[in-house]
């Protein structure tokens, strides 16, 4: 078993998942925007792969999830809710 980040929830952890394995030298690269199906519209950000793979690789390691990051998150869902 394994603790899961900051829930602390135990439970068994897949590794099969080809987007999660993308870190590990023998897993498929993670798709770029070379592999993208379809093109991003001009009003969508393009995607930032070396962030992407950097937050999997923290989220793997358990320690991307902070009790800041948990504030930030519940204060602007607070302002989104009190908007409307």
């Amino acid at each position: 078993m394994l603790t899961h980040a900051f829930s602390r929830l135990q439970g068994p952890v897949t590794r099969s998942r080809l987007w999660w394995c993308a870190t590990s030298l023998d897993a498929p690269k993670t798709p770029g925007p070379e592999d993208a199906e379809e093109t991003a519209s001009p009003d969508e950000a393009p995607i930032r792969w070396q962030l992407v793979e950097r937050v999997r690789r923290e989220i793997a390691a358990g320690v991307y999830e902070t009790s800041g990051k948990w504030e930030t998150a519940l204060d602007r869902l607070l302002e989104r809710i009190s908007e409307g």
